[in-house]
């Protein structure tokens, strides 16, 4: 009977963590949508927008090792709830704001609720053994389709009532939610680290070479999920000619499968081991993004007939169906990463997990802006693309080396003594 409570508990606290990471994600990456009306409101150039749309990313990325440490001393419940209910005031505030600086400061407080990955994971994962905690992470890690539910949702409070209510309604939910986590969640003081371990004990394990490499593959699957999240409703806005709504639910094509399928993400790193995983994601990653790299171009052909005029561009749905591939990806290898995680740091997985999970962040934090800065430099918007490309590439050659030919992990994570 103590064994069945305890799964359904566990079970709870997964559906409980789940939720609010959900809501957590969708307010996380609300100027996706909002920054739009706002862009247009007070002029701002492409770099502008990009700065913008990312400042949440930057806040919500730096207090994610604090978070993961605090996780492990206090407890994720604590942590969780009291991390939603300091981003309230600051959502309700940005429907108030005039100036381009208030955008800019309440960004950064609202930027806090995407430091709730780096509380949430540590506290699922500690309440399922290690065969099933990879799916038990993944599964949490849906809750970064909160990028689509935003997505969805936003457009239409706009276009019913204005921008100004969007943060009205995005407050209220965060309120809620964070007095539902509470009520449904669950703690167990033994998931804690004793309070003899120091603050730099915990942080040893930053010694591990393994946790830098971790660190910069899910810069590229986190990082450029956050970075295109935050930038494809623009894009089809300006690319393609569509209106708000629209572009909006073509973009939620890439960002619902980039978060709802990190579940099974998880399942198949258990089943077929991290590495292999997310070699294979790379590789799916780099022919995609290869392929969106390519700007419309026309070209002239010299023929024996004369002149061949000659147009080639991706159309809207086969730009979309990449996009589309693309997310399944980085849902897949966002899962796989983690597993890596949470089989090789288990005793210390919140630091790690706020380490990692800073790394991804300031890369969605970094790319926005780099994406203006690209096109405000060459007027190509494919140059985005341009840029993820080059950092797969990066990917696929560090892992080649790291693991070696032969793909085993095991000959390329040596103890932390030896690694230090």
């Amino acid at each position: 009977m103590a064994i069945n409570n305890k799964g359904s508990t566990a079970v709870r606290v997964l559906a409980s963590s789940t939720f609010a990471f959900t809501i957590c994600f969708a307010v996380w990456m609300m100027f996706a949508v909002l920054g739009i009306p706002i862009k247009k409101s007070l002029g701002l150039n492409e770099t502008q927008f990009g700065l913008l749309a990312a400042m949440p990313v930057l806040s919500g990325s730096l207090v994610r090792v604090p978070l993961g440490i605090w996780c492990d001393r206090y407890g994720g419940r604590i942590v969780f709830f009291l991390l939603m209910l300091a981003t309230v005031p600051a959502i309700y505030l940005i429907g108030l704001a005039t100036a381009y600086w208030q955008f800019l400061a309440l960004g950064l407080f609202v930027g806090l609720a995407g430091g709730s990955f780096s509380v949430g994971t540590p506290y699922v994962a500690r309440w399922f053994p290690k065969e099933r905690r990879g799916l038990a992470m993944g599964i949490f890690g849906a809750g970064n389709s909160g990028s689509a539910l935003t997505k969805f949702v936003a457009p239409a409070i706009i276009a019913a009532w204005g921008w100004q209510a969007l943060p009205t309604v995005y407050a209220a939910a965060m309120l809620l939610t964070a007095i539902a986590f509470w009520l449904f969640s669950a703690t167990d003081p033994s998931h804690n680290v004793a309070g003899t371990v120091s603050f730099a004990e915990q942080m040893k394990v930053l010694k591990d070479r393994r946790v830098w490499r971790y660190c910069q593959y899910y810069s590229v699957v986190f990082g450029g999920y956050v970075g295109l999240a935050l930038w494809m409703t623009k894009y089809y806005v300006a690319e393609y000619g569509f209106d708000l709504k629209l572009a909006a639910l073509l973009a939620a094509c890439f960002s619902l499968p980039g978060g709802v399928l990190r579940a099974l993400g998880g399942w198949i790193s258990d089943r077929y081991g991290a590495y292999k995983v997310t070699w294979s994601v790379m590789w799916v990653c780099w022919v995609c993004f290869f392929l969106l790299s390519y700007p419309p171009t026309s070209m002239v052909v010299k023929t024996v007939n004369g002149p061949l005029q000659m147009d080639l561009a991706l159309t809207p749905w086969m730009f979309t169906g990449l996009l589309f591939i693309v997310g399944i990806a980085m849902a897949v290898g966002k899962a796989s990463v983690f597993k890596f995680i949470g089989d090789e740091f288990a005793d210390n997985i919140g630091a790690v997990s706020g380490v990692v999970g800073l790394a991804g962040g300031l890369g969605g934090f970094v790319l926005p802006i780099m994406f203006g800065a690209l096109l405000d430099l060459t007027g190509v918007r494919s140059s985005a693309f341009m840029l993820l490309y080059g950092t797969v590439c990066v990917s696929l050659v560090s892992m080649h080396f790291s693991f070696g030919r032969a793909g085993s992990p095991a000959a390329a994570n040596p103890p932390l003594a030896q690694a230090a």
